[in-house]
């Protein structure tokens, strides 16, 4: 499909009839056997400015059709998904744009009505397929020691209202954890980088040595993508909270799901059910990229201080990460 074909459904509908120009030109898409990539970033580029402008109607008709459509373009799928569910259950069913990550990160926003679409889904992960267990029936969840993130994320589901004390992991849980979660994030494919700050390359970098369960391995990768110290990268890794990674990634202007996966990896005991995921996107989503990146200022000065100081030694713990880091993200995250 090349622009002129677009253009031609412009010019047989009337002036600003947005709901017939979305309707054709999703279903002239849908007819393509085998779409570009090229005509999908078209239909991308021409749909998503008028979302807020056609009827739920619309969108409910555009979902259907694409839920059906092989090559989907991701990003308007993604964008349909966060409509309520009587409105995106066909692709929440059975759209194949959407990957493992996309929908652990829709249960996470959006709870039991988009999880209890997505359990409709043939062959669906087991593990997401836990999670939603765990959702519709907290009270019957036993706990025991998680061994997966669906585990870690639906062990502790019957206290859910008030967060319980996070369950410690054996050696080898956490490694399944992260064995399961690298399977799921080789599936995802190659992901678009959200910043050209943060390439494909960093972000898969980052990703391999958080899975691999060396810390030194994913604090070297940290500090060569923040352009900052191995000490500094230690402290800020070695606190037994995940703020001062979530800065970290937020500065590099990582997709929330792409920073979670690596905050789960580095952190799993912070993630023991569903509550603990959907505070981790809402801090994500309220900690401004600007307020992120004046942490990365603070952390680049210090190392230079460092360096003019003679690499004097840096304590990793939690306590000594430079200047009060905690409590000043705290506040910036209350700013936001």
């Amino acid at each position: 499909m090349s622009v002129s074909d677009f253009r031609q459904i412009a010019i047989r509908t009337e002036s600003g009839k947005a709901e017939r120009l979305f309707r054709a030109a999703v279903s002239a898409f849908c007819s393509l056997t085998r779409p570009s990539r090229r005509e999908i970033a078209q239909l991308e580029d021409l749909t998503l400015p008028l979302f807020e402008t056609v009827s739920v109607e619309s969108r409910r008709y555009v979902a259907a059709a694409l839920s059906e459509c092989e090559y989907a373009p991701a990003a308007l799928v993604r964008r349909l998904c966060e409509e309520p569910v009587d409105v995106c259950a066909p692709l929440l069913v059975r759209s194949r744009a959407l990957s493992d990550i996309d929908l652990i990160a829709l249960i996470g926003r959006h709870g039991l009505p988009h999880a209890r679409a997505i359990a409709r889904r043939k062959d669906l992960n087991p593990t997401i397929a836990q999670l939603i267990k765990a959702l519709e029936k907290p009270t019957l969840v036993r706990v025991r020691q998680p061994e997966s993130i669906a585990e870690v994320a639906g062990d502790s589901a019957e206290s859910a209202p008030t967060a319980p004390s996070p369950p410690k992991l054996s050696g080898s849980a956490a490694e399944n954890a992260r064995r399961r979660l690298r399977s799921m994030m080789l599936a995802e494919g190659e992901a678009t980088s959200v910043n050209p700050f943060v390439g494909s390359a960093t972000y898969g970098k980052l990703r391999e040595t958080a899975l691999t369960g060396n810390a030194a391995f994913f604090q070297t990768a940290l500090a060569d993508a923040l352009d900052i110290d191995f000490s500094t990268a230690r402290a800020l890794t070695e606190q037994s909270s995940y703020l001062s990674l979530l800065a970290a990634l937020r500065a590099l202007d990582l997709s929330e799901d792409r920073a979670f996966l690596i905050t789960v990896a580095v952190h799993p005991r912070e993630f023991p059910h569903p509550q603990a995921i959907r505070n981790f996107l809402d801090r994500y989503r309220l900690l401004h990229h600007e307020a992120a990146l004046e942490k990365l200022r603070g952390w680049k000065a210090e190392t230079v201080s460092r360096a003019v100081r003679g690499n004097a030694p840096v304590a990793a713990n939690a306590d000594q990460v430079p200047d009060g880091d905690k409590a000043s993200l705290g506040a910036s995250l209350k700013a936001s």
